[in-house]
C-alpha cells in the first residue's frame, strides 16, 4: 500500500479544525435541532463512520476526500458520543474526560506494543491503519468533552475556552519548531486539542446569544463550513498535483 496519511501542513491543521467545528454543528443538528437524542445521533453517525472508515482502509492509496470524510465521521461520531457520556449517562465532563483520556492512551501504548511504532506520518498497512483511526475517534470523543468541560464550568465560555485552545496549540507549534520534544506526542497532542477548539468555535455560531453564541443556524453553519473545507481541500491536492508533475530537479 502506498501512504495512506496526508502530508501534516498548516493546510492540514486548517481542515482539522474546520472538520472539528463541523463536528460539533454536525452532530449538535441531529441530536438538539432534529430532537433524535445523543444515542439515536451517535448510532447514525457511528454507522456512517464504520462505513467511510471501511472504505478507507480497503483503499490501497490516499484518497483525500474520503481520508477527510471519515475525520467528520468521527467528529460527529465523537460530538455525540461526548454528549452521550456527560449528559444521559451522567458521567460528568470531568470523568468523562478522565477515561476517553485513559482510553486514548492504552490505544497509543497497544498500537506501539503492537507494531514498535506509532508513526503518523507513514500508515501504509491496514493493521496501523486501524490503530490510527480507532485513536483518532477515541482522541476526538475526548476532545469534545474538554472543551465543553472548559467552556461550561470554567466561567471562560466558549469565547474564552476558544482562546485557551488557541493558545496551546500555539505553544505546541513553537515547542515543534525550536525543541526537541518528540514531534509523534506533539502530533497527538495537538490532534486532540484541535477537536476542543473546534467545540467551542462551533458553540460559539450556533448557542443562543444569551449563551455567548451567535445564534445561527446548525445546518446552514455545517454546510458554509463543509464548503470550507471542500475548498482547502481542492486547493492542497491541487497544489500536490502541481508538484508531483514537476520534473526531479526542477527549480521554482
Amino acid at each position: 500500500m502506498k501512504n495512506k496519511v496526508p502530508q501534516v501542513t498548516f493546510v492540514f491543521w486548517l481542515i482539522k479544525i474546520a472538520a472539528t467545528t463541523l463536528g460539533e454543528t454536525g452532530g449538535d443538528a441531529l441530536s438538539m435541532t432534529l430532537n433524535l437524542g445523543y444515542a439515536i445521533s451517535t448510532a447514525i453517525f457511528f454507522a456512517i463512520f464504520l462505513v467511510t472508515v471501511a472504505l478507507q482502509i480497503v483503499s490501497s492509496k490516499l484518497n483525500r476526500f474520503l481520508y477527510w470524510a471519515v475525520i467528520v465521521a468521527t467528529t460527529t461520531v465523537g460530538t455525540t458520543t461526548s454528549d452521550y457520556l456527560t449528559r444521559s449517562a451522567g458521567l460528568g465532563y470531568f470523568w468523562a474526560s478522565v477515561i476517553l483520556l485513559a482510553g486514548v492512551l492504552a490505544g497509543l501504548g497497544f498500537w506501539y506494543l503492537t507494531l514498535g511504532s506509532v508513526n503518523v506520518n507513514y500508515i501504509t498497512n491496514r493493521k496501523a491503519e486501524t490503530f490510527y483511526w480507532l485513536t483518532i475517534l477515541t482522541s476526538n470523543t475526548l476532545g469534545t468533552a474538554l472543551g465543553d468541560c472548559l467552556a461550561d464550568t470554567s466561567g471562560l465560555g466558549y469565547e474564552g475556552g476558544a482562546w485557551v485552545f488557541g493558545g496551546m496549540l500555539a505553544l505546541i507549534a513553537t515547542l515543534y519548531f525550536f525543541t526537541n520534544i518528540s514531534h509523534v506526542t506533539l502530533f497527538w497532542t495537538a490532534f486532540i486539542l484541535t477537536r476542543p477548539l473546534g467545540a467551542t468555535l462551533g458553540d460559539i455560531l450556533t448557542k443562543p446569544i444569551s449563551h455567548g453564541g451567535l445564534n445561527l443556524s446548525r445546518f446552514t453553519s455545517s454546510y458554509v463550513i463543509a464548503g470550507l473545507m471542500l475548498i482547502l481541500i481542492l486547493f492542497i491536492s491541487g497544489r500536490s498535483k502541481a508538484e508531483a508533475s514537476q520534473p526531479s530537479g526542477s527549480e521554482g
